[in-house]
């Protein structure tokens, strides 16, 4: 059964629908302050007011922490619950659950920001875009903007105790970049002991995120390790330049498109990724929209509400510095992806 502990921390939760019990409340005041003061966070150690990155590093972890009591706690909840009261309840733990992933990713990555801190921390959301309660004061946090498609998903049928972790991508993972992007996708793992000098799917497709704008790429974790992925980059044109006129040379030499004959096809279709010609990017669409998304989960990943908190610290991420507008690249055939994005709005 739940804890004490536990039980207090969901009734705070559910205090009154316009005053939050002591847990909520300490969430939202470390986050507004964490918000607030995160042009300290860039402040080098030897500088005279190095104390206030310390302290902001400080409270980012306090901060980290209730996110993750609070997540164990759906876990718990829906591992221990009665089925009346998780289908009464649910619902709205599993939102403050999935907003929580986004916040604390996104808090993350105020605190990986070592040069300079974001430029721009968006403008609240406009009143109507907003729900009530804990998560709407959350989501209007966010600096995602009015992007109501991704706050108004069902929950989920039938309830998940999974636990997720969601962060920016470290240098540890760009070490195990191979590893990483093998247990990305379960349908290539068994491809690197067969082909063992061609790229897996994942990594052709991560790989230009990871060498040229690795700062706004986030990895979705499980209890069985990495399961999702979400990259982008700021300066869609910029990036796709330096795309095509350093990246893919360089994986071309590295890949021959006779690499992959003999092999299984989906090696093949790897190799010759780095051959084809990329489709250029209609002027229009870069102008409105100026920067890259893309997005993915392992096929275990089945509740929604991941995929979700994936795309929201993403668009937050690239808002914080002065986003107007993303756009994705998905093949007409690509059944997958188009139905992927199709869910998440």
């Amino acid at each position: 059964p739940l804890t004490l502990e536990e039980v207090r921390m969901l009734v705070e939760l559910f205090y009154l629908p316009y005053h939050h019990g002591a847990l909520a409340q300490e969430l939202l005041e470390h986050f507004r302050w964490l918000r607030a003061n995160s042009l300290s966070v860039g402040v080098p150690a030897t500088a005279p007011d190095a104390c206030g990155g310390t302290r902001w590093r400080g409270r980012a972890q306090s901060f980290q922490l209730l996110c993750v009591q609070t997540c164990r706690l759906h876990s718990r909840f829906v591992s221990t619950a009665g089925r009346a009261l998780l289908y009464d309840l649910h619902p709205y733990l599993w939102d403050i659950r999935n907003m929580l992933l986004a916040a604390s990713a996104f808090v993350l990555w105020l605190g990986c920001q070592s040069i300079t801190a974001p430029i721009l921390l968006g403008r609240d959301t406009e009143p109507w875009a907003r729900r009530g309660g804990l998560f709407g004061e959350l989501q209007a946090l966010l600096p995602v903007g009015n992007s109501c498609d991704l706050f108004y998903h069902p929950p989920p049928l039938f309830p998940s105790s999974h636990l997720y972790l969601l962060r920016p991508l470290l240098p540890l993972d760009k070490v195990g970049a191979v590893a990483w992007r093998g247990s990305c996708s379960e349908a290539s793992q068994g491809l690197q002991a067969q082909l063992s000098r061609a790229p897996a799917l994942p990594g052709r497709l991560l790989g230009s995120f990871l060498s040229l704008s690795p700062e706004y790429t986030f990895v979705l974790e499980d209890e069985d390790g990495p399961c999702g992925y979400a990259a982008g980059a700021l300066h869609a044109e910029g990036f796709l330049q330096q795309r095509d006129s350093s990246w893919l040379p360089a994986m071309r030499h590295k890949y021959p498109p006779d690499l992959g004959t003999g092999g299984p096809a989906l090696g093949q279709e790897a190799v010759l990724f780095f051959h084809a010609e990329p489709l250029a990017v209609p002027q229009p669409v870069l102008r409105r929209f100026p920067s890259l998304v893309q997005l993915g989960t392992a096929p275990r990943v089945l509740d929604v509400g991941a995929s979700r908190s994936l795309a929201l610290c993403l668009l937050s991420a690239l808002r914080a510095n002065g986003s107007r507008g993303v756009f994705c690249q998905v093949s007409d055939t690509d059944r997958q992806q188009l139905s992927f994005y199709s869910k998440l709005g």
